[in-house]
Order: C-alpha cells, then structure tokens, then sequence
C-alpha cells in the first residue's frame, strides 16, 4: 500500500536548499486508466514496471518490481504515447524522506514534493519550501501531468 502525500514547491525557497545529487528521470505509462495505471520509469541506471490501483484518499495500491534498463527503454519507444522527464531529490527529514520532483521539457515550472506514510495519520515536519498540499487533487497525479501540452498553474 503506497500512503503518500503531495505537495507544490515554493520555487524560491527551494533554490536556496542544499540539495543532494538528483536523479535523472523518464518515465510514461503503458496503462493509464482511473482504477489502475502501468507505469515504466528509468532512473538513473536503473528501471522499474509499476502497477497502481485507484488512489482513494492519500492511499492506493502498489506493485513495483526492478526491470533491465534496455526493456524499459524498448517499451517507452513501442508503447508509450509520451514521456516526463523530471530530476529528483532525496531530502531527509526525520524518519521521512521527501522526493522532490523538479520537472523539465513540458512541465518545466512544476516541482512536486512527496511524502510517503507508513499509515494515514503519521505526523511529520513541513520544510519551509513546502507550499500548497495537493494529494488529492487528480491535476497533480504524473499520470495526468503526462498529457499536458505544458505547465500551466492549476488554480
């Protein structure tokens, strides 16, 4: 079970975090419907096939399993209608870790910053740089995100 919450960034605030090296990533959707999505995702020099079911809440169901980087490359290139490319963060935080997500190509100006639970109701610190929460709002699931045009601010 993936218990995850989502966050947009305050843009200036995160320019001034020390942040670890980030990781490279491509990843598209070989399935993408409103009860379950497929995913494949490169990063860095490695590559993962996951499966989602529908989020209810701030949890959903999850099945992600390692796979050769050159499979998931081939299936982008035979089955996947686009691409996100985004650079992520790790950034420790107590016992969390926030995944900050810096998009790039069409998504430039979007950065997400996520949070996964071990149960709904775990308590944790919000750095500075955390803005608007944005868990349950659909505009800001990747497997939307991936059919925009560019960024636009979702109001």
């Amino acid at each position: 079970m993936e218990i995850e919450r989502k966050f947009l960034v305050n843009l200036e605030r995160w320019k001034q975090v020390d942040k670890p090296k980030g990781k490279e990533i491509i990843q598209a959707y070989l399935t993408n419907e409103i009860d379950k999505s497929i995913r494949i995702r490169v990063k860095d020099d490695q590559a993962f096939i996951t499966v989602k079911g529908k989020q209810r809440g701030i949890s959903r169901h999850e099945f992600e399993y390692e796979i050769p980087v050159s499979d998931a490359k081939e299936m982008i290139s035979l089955f996947a209608d686009s691409t996100i490319e985004k650079v992520r963060y790790d950034i420790p935080s107590n016992q969390f870790v926030w995944e900050v997500d810096v998009f790039k190509g069409k998504l430039t100006g979007l950065v997400l910053a996520e949070i996964e639970l071990t149960n709904e109701h775990d308590l944790f610190d919000l750095p500075n740089w955390v803005g608007q929460e944005v868990s349950t709002d659909p505009n800001y699931l990747n497997a939307n995100l991936i059919h925009l045009d560019k960024w636009e601010k979702v109001d």
